[in-house]
């Protein structure tokens, strides 16, 4: 390991505790995070299935577009 990856820790972990910082901040505005259209939801009575399918797609996109960000600040 060298320093290159240190500091890409170091810059995960921050990007990390920003966004638990805006979650944790802004959770009553995110409700509709996980029921969008697209997410597979089957509930029995004894039975519950959940696969937010489109709210990881678009997670995935966002989690990219950061990435590359960075990648190109860095």
């Amino acid at each position: 390991m060298d320093q290159q990856t240190g500091k890409y820790i170091i810059y995960f972990g921050i990007i990390v505790l920003v966004i638990g910082g805006l979650v944790y901040l802004f959770h009553d505005k995110l409700t509709w995070l996980g029921k969008l259209p697209g997410d597979i939801r089957v509930e029995k009575e004894n039975f519950k299935f959940y696969f937010p399918i489109t709210t990881m797609i678009l997670l995935s996109l966002l989690v990219t577009l950061i990435i590359n960000l960075v990648r190109r600040i860095l």
